[in-house]
């Protein structure tokens, strides 16, 4: 059994043949934004979640016009290749990648075992940040097929389609309304949204190097949880970055069809008058 997908995954060593081609971007995207700063893929650019990818107002990410600013002073053409890699697992290089997505982006590939592989295989990281000639990256409509919103959320409750919480235990049992060192992610109330399984990002890489586990592993993990391929599936956890690992897995790994990462996720969910909440 392979991958459904097997294109959006790059190995360490493709990528460190690959350095120089001209025609790939190369993205770091971490959950701790001081890593780059420490040492970076050659020829790397960084792309922060927060500060580059939301917007400073709305409680959103960025509008199509400032995402095309974006791509545009990162030099990238709406044919060039990205390739995403980051810390913890590749939570945040999942986020980005979901997002170019979500504009539209199709030559996406995430680095397999991301900034933990390439540093355990005592591969280059340089302090030098790349500058590229910008461009004028034009990018699609949204892609709403990705992407949930409370609505949906609801409509799925009604329909009882499944519903993927990969928070950690205690987060989903309700144990843990706060996650420390998060000040951006509090709510009001703790637990989970009725009907979802709990399934956690962290089951669906190795712990040893941050790569994904082998098709058959993930298979079963979630088909074992009665999450199949068969009608749509929203992923959530806090603010949507580790939902984007597992939508990621499910979509192109195991080859889901239709899968959709709900990022207002608790944030929004334990926040919102009236909505249903299971301890």
């Amino acid at each position: 059994m392979s991958y459904a997908h097997p294109e959006y995954l790059v190995e360490t060593d493709w990528l460190a043949e690959h350095l120089n081609d001209p025609n790939i971007r190369i993205i770091e995207s971490d959950e701790d934004p001081l890593l780059y700063a420490i040492g970076h893929i050659p020829g790397a650019v960084q792309v922060d979640w927060f500060s580059t990818l939301q917007h400073p107002l709305r409680r959103d990410f960025l509008t199509k016009e400032q995402f095309e600013e974006v791509a545009s002073k990162l030099g990238i053409t709406n044919d060039t290749t990205l390739i995403f890699y980051g810390d913890k697992s590749n939570w945040f290089a999942c986020y980005a990648l979901w997002l170019f997505q979500y504009y539209g982006h199709q030559n996406v590939k995430i680095l397999n075992g991301g900034r933990t592989k390439w540093e355990q295989e005592n591969r280059p990281l340089v302090k030098e940040v790349p500058s590229f000639e910008a461009t004028t990256y034009k990018a699609k409509e949204a892609d709403k097929s990705i992407r949930a919103f409370r609505d949906d959320v609801f409509k799925a409750l009604e329909a009882k389609k499944p519903l993927v919480d990969v928070r950690s235990p205690k987060e989903y049992s309700g144990e843990l309304t706060h996650m420390p060192n998060y000040p951006q992610e509090g709510a009001t109330r703790g637990g989970h949204i009725p009907g979802a399984v709990s399934i956690p990002w962290a089951q669906a890489v190795n712990e040893a190097n941050s790569t994904f586990k082998s098709p058959e592993e993930l298979k079963s993990l979630y088909e074992g949880k009665n999450v199949k391929p068969d009608g749509e599936i929203i992923a959530y956890c806090r603010i949507g970055e580790r939902s984007s690992l597992t939508w990621f897995v499910l979509k192109y790994l195991l080859g889901y069809p239709t899968v959709k990462n709900y990022d207002g996720s608790w944030t929004e969910w334990g926040n919102l008058v009236d909505a249903p909440i299971e301890k």
